[in-house]
């Protein structure tokens, strides 16, 4: 089969690789029909090459139709049309039943200290080959896949493997009280939706800080008062002029949308680069420590949020150099929550939003669409913010 492979630094390749097979009781065999390109794809180019293997198959983010499957999965055959959560679990565990399916016991890499195993995702969450390819093989397939109805077109429910639990979680874990405000920094794909998500629960304003703009414009456009970060001297004046819009207390929550992503450290950028370039054995140590360190976001989180609100994080984080402002946090009681969405927990909420009337703007969601072989084009467009590139998927 055809499947996306990273070979190095910003080098993926569509190359022919073995089909996926049945390996155990509780595993199923897909045949994908679309795939998404997320933000963490673009950690995998660049930030994250020391934990990368060449010839690691990308992508979590995949639907399609069940080819396969083992007889320890009663509730899947043939024929169904699924939507497969990014994270890997069993469903049956404490951790599963507690609701955090990312902390899967059954499939913690407990020798790399991480939570559960990530389709397509480094070895530190398991190397297990991801989905941006002609098959799938799905682990855990008793639990993990989500069916879906026939019909609608894939556009409808591909963004419940990653995209709108991830932005729903955002805005749960927000906890914006009814008529509050929220403010969005980073208004990439888990952003955007997690705007649209916010209002359709019922929050008065939505703030959107980012400073691309198709972007800016689109969110804008869903009724999100927008800021673009370049039209300030500083971030200080961006955080000024979002608190006089808030009686000057600063908005109720704020969702760090951006992670790694962000802009504005130098230093960091070069950490992170010079990481990216040293051999995999000496560069992992420093990476883990380094090579995500930019934490622009969330101190500007940290300053933007009233007293007493709550900082919700979905831009991933993972290293350990930069010192956290805990004095601040301290003194202004700010509530922090963080982590990888625990997709099946929230699907059932999500679900009656999928409908014909799409007030989520799902099926218009996605920028480019763009056959499989052309997959390397794509991560270049995206990781460079070309041709108004926001989400892309993929058809193999």
């Amino acid at each position: 089969m055809k499947a996306v492979t990273w070979q190095g630094r910003r080098d993926v390749r569509v190359e022919d690789v073995p089909d996926p097979r049945i390996e155990e009781p509780t595993d199923a065999v897909i045949r994908v029909t679309s795939t998404g390109l997320c933000g963490s794809d673009l950690h995998l180019y660049e930030v994250l090459t020391p934990f990368m293997t060449p010839g690691d198959i990308l992508g979590h983010e995949p639907m399609g139709i069940v080819e396969e499957v083992g007889a320890g999965v009663p509730d899947l055959m043939a024929g169904d049309r699924v939507v497969v959560p990014f994270q890997i679990a069993c469903g049956r565990c404490f951790m599963c039943e507690t609701g955090l399916p990312t902390q899967c016991e059954t499939t913690q890499v407990t020798g790399e200290g991480m939570g559960a195993a990530l389709f397509g995702y480094t070895r530190l969450y398991g190397a297990v080959p991801g989905g941006q390819a002609e098959y799938l093989r799905v682990p855990q397939a008793q639990f993990g896949p989500i069916k879906v109805p026939e019909g609608p077109p894939d556009d409808r429910f591909v963004y419940l493997s990653d995209v709108l639990p991830t932005a729903w979680q955002a805005v749960e874990y927000a906890a914006v009280p009814p008529g509050g405000t929220l403010a969005v920094l980073g208004l990439g794909p888990i952003g955007d939706m997690s705007c649209r998500i916010a209002l359709a629960l019922g929050a008065e304003r939505v703030f959107g800080v980012d400073l691309v703009p198709e972007r800016l414009a689109r969110a804008g456009r869903d009724g999100v008062q927008t800021y673009d970060l370049r039209a300030f001297d500083d971030e200080k004046a961006l955080v000024h002029a979002i608190r006089d819009e808030t009686g000057g207390r600063g908005p109720d929550a704020v969702i760090d949308a951006v992670g790694t992503e962000a802009h504005g450290s130098a230093a960091a950028k070069l950490a992170q680069t010079a990481t990216g370039l040293l051999p995999r054995r000496l560069g992992a140590p420093l990476a883990e420590r380094f090579a995500v360190d930019r934490l622009g976001a969330l101190y500007m989180a940290i300053d933007l949020v009233r007293r007493g609100g709550t900082i919700s994080l979905s831009g991933v984080y993972g290293g350990m150099a930069d010192p956290m402002p805990m004095l601040t946090l301290f003194d202004k009681q700010i509530q922090l929550r963080m982590g990888q969405a625990n997709v099946r927990r929230w699907t059932d909420r999500i679900m009656p939003y999928l409908t014909d009337e799409d007030p989520l703007g799902v099926e218009d969601f996605a920028t480019h669409r763009l056959p499989l072989a052309e997959a390397p084009h794509a991560y270049e467009m995206f990781q460079r913010k070309q041709d108004g590139a926001i989400k892309i998927l993929m058809q193999p």
